[in-house]
């Protein structure tokens, strides 16, 4: 099962009604031209936007009110929920403790990843990078490159070798070939935990996402790179302990419906990460007898990963995030202390830093300029060179 199977309704197919929930129009409608407009029709349209953000508006707000009264009050209180579940409050004075005595003096550090790759008819190339950073400064910056060739086999004769290479590039063109999405996602992902895990020397750490994400936890179909995930997450959930990850995406839109419904300064705890996981390695494909790790690893680490919210300013979104249970408590207020640095974005700044240290040192710029050297002094012209980049 993919990722778009999982977004799709009824098990694959979307139904009118379902299009019709969604959008509050037919399809059919949607898709007759005599609707359209000719052109932009500004006036309307900004009309149009209006109306619609200030019914969803008015609608979250009757949400968030119904959410806040009758869920989160009885969080603390209802079974299957892990004890610690329940609505907390960090004070000012607490998240100043914790910026004067772990944040400013470089006991917390974070850790981002980028890639970017370059994929063109004789080989792809991926660069992924990663920084590590506290406020003192970077602490280090780590990079792979990957190039990803056609090579066939060892063949004598010539046309046998050249029609096999254009049987497995046209196998990539339909989609059979997973190795760039492995590059790109399951080593930048596993890459950013290994090395919050091994290069960081602070006491607590931040990643960014789902700490088990669905990249680890299926190996991206690579079982080598799903045994080295599973060690190093053991390695960090049941040793190191001192983690919080928090993610920058709205991919647990549930969760954050709830979490809008927090005040300012609060954090929630709502469960454990083991429903998910398993949900993950249940629907995943494996080969032998990797699912039974799998399985082996989220009964035996998830039920210790608690997901929480957190809620820095009205004015701000609010943010998932995870933590070893242990040491949940003072990960949230790590976590909002460092978000409370930009009351208006409320994520952590941190996780800000590094990207952009990341971006800095392994910018897509300089990794392309890099490239198109390479094909210039290889006496390559332009006929390597995607259709964007010959535009102008």
């Amino acid at each position: 099962m993919t990722m778009i199977d999982d977004a799709l309704p009824n098990g694959g197919y979307i139904g009118n009604d379902d299009f019709l929930n969604a959008f509050g129009e037919r399809l059919s409608d949607i898709i007759d031209f005599d609707t359209w407009d000719d052109g932009v029709d500004a006036a309307n349209s900004v009309e149009r936007f209006r109306g619609a953000i200030a019914e969803a508006v008015r609608e979250e707000d009757l949400r968030r009110a119904v959410i806040r009264r009758r869920l989160l009050a009885r969080l603390s209180n209802r079974p299957n929920l892990p004890k610690e579940a329940g609505v907390y409050r960090v004070s000012p004075e607490e998240m100043t403790i914790v910026h004067e005595g772990l944040l400013f003096p470089g006991h917390v550090e974070a850790v981002y990843g980028t890639s970017v790759a370059y994929d063109s008819l004789p080989i792809g190339i991926t660069q992924i990078g990663v920084a590590v950073v506290g406020y003192g400064g970077t602490s280090g910056t780590f990079s792979q490159r990957l190039f990803h060739r056609d090579i066939s086999s060892k063949r004598t004769n010539a046309v046998e070798e050249a029609l096999a290479v254009l049987h497995m590039r046209q196998e990539r063109s339909d989609g059979a070939d997973n190795l760039p999405y492995l590059a790109r996602r399951g080593i930048k992902s596993y890459a950013e935990r290994a090395i919050l895990l091994d290069k960081s020397e602070a006491e607590w750490r931040i990643g960014h996402g789902n700490p088990c994400s669905r990249e680890l936890l299926t190996g991206v179909g690579y079982m080598g790179l799903l045994e080295a995930s599973l060690h190093v997450l053991r390695q960090l959930i049941q040793k190191h302990q001192k983690f919080v990850f928090v993610p920058d995406s709205l991919e647990q839109r549930g969760y954050l419906t709830i979490g809008n419904a927090l005040k300012a300064g609060e954090y929630a705890i709502l469960t454990t990460l083991e429903a998910d996981s398993l949900h993950v390695v249940k629907g995943w494909k494996y080969g032998g007898q990797f699912q039974k790790l799998a399985l082996e690893f989220v009964a035996e680490c998830c039920p210790d990963i608690l997901v929480g919210l957190f809620r820095v300013s009205e004015h701000a979104q609010p943010c998932l995030f995870y933590a070893h249970r242990r040491h949940v408590h003072m990960a949230a207020r790590v976590a909002l202390a460092d978000s409370i640095l930009r009351p208006e974005r409320g994520f952590p700044m941190l996780l800000d830093v590094a990207d952009v240290a990341c971006r800095g040192a392994f910018s897509s710029e300089g990794f392309l300029g890099m490239v198109h050297d390479a094909y210039t002094q290889s006496g390559a012209k332009l006929q390597y060179f995607g259709e964007r980049e010959t535009r102008r």
